[in-house]
Parts: structure tokens; sequence; C-alpha cells
């Protein structure tokens, strides 16, 4: 079974999406098997993370700002502004796929995990999510 969705973002920052992945795993009836999550964009990224403290995020997002930063003199891809190639080194440091384990018919997920959409470019975009179940 395959699902795809358009997530809204709205700059920089994570989304979690636990919810919309759980509701096509519940929709595919599969008892065991993988769920794999993929995003189609190569300026954002797919993780698991905490999702009961928010700092959590603000933490991450903070410190991937300080790795990555934008302006930097020796990027030469920069013609859709100073947050473009950041957000291709952002992703390429991160993930496009997560394979996550299904058990009786659930996520096999940790009790804080949750799955976000990164989003690395600071200004709206719509990104494309597909989700694959399989037994």
């Amino acid at each position: 079974m395959i699902a795809r969705w358009v997530h809204e973002t709205r700059g920089q920052g994570l989304y979690e999406v636990t919810a919309e992945v759980m509701r096509a795993v519940a929709s595919a009836q599969v008892e065991e098997g993988i769920c794999t999550v993929f995003i189609r964009h190569t300026s954002a990224s797919l993780t698991i993370q905490e999702n009961a403290d928010p700092s959590a995020r603000r933490d991450l997002e903070a410190w991937l700002k300080r790795l990555v930063p934008e302006n930097d003199a020796l990027y030469t891809h920069t013609a859709e502004g100073p947050d473009d190639m950041p957000s291709h080194i952002k992703a390429a440091l991160t993930s496009t796929s997560l394979g996550i384990p299904i058990v009786d018919g659930a996520l096999v997920l940790g009790r804080w995990q949750g799955i976000f959409l990164w989003e690395h470019r600071d200004g709206p975009m719509q990104r494309e999510l597909v989700v694959h179940v399989g037994a």
C-alpha cells in the first residue's frame, strides 16, 4: 500500500507527521512488516526525534543552523537565496527516507519518538511525502 500527501511548511523547522504516517499504516491493515517514509525533495528531510518536549526540537534546529550557516562565501549554488545551498547540505546530513517496523498493526516507535519532516528552507513550502507499507 502506498499513500501520498503534501505537507505545507511555514519555514525552517521540525513538523511532526507521526499521525499521518500512523493513519497510512492503519489503512494498510498489515500486522507485521515495514513502513517506509520518503520525502521527494532535496532541501528537506525526515527524522525520528523526541516529540514530548519542544525544547529538544528547538535545540536540534539551532544546532543544525550553527553547523551549516547561511551566507558562506564558499557556496556557489545560491540562485534561490542564502538558504539554497545550506538546505541541500542539511538534507544530505540527515535522511530523505525512514524505515520503521510494524508489529501488531502499529508502528514500533519508542515512547517519546515522533516522525518529523525537517524543513530546511526559510519560506513556506509544499513537501510531498510518500509512505509505503509492506508485509
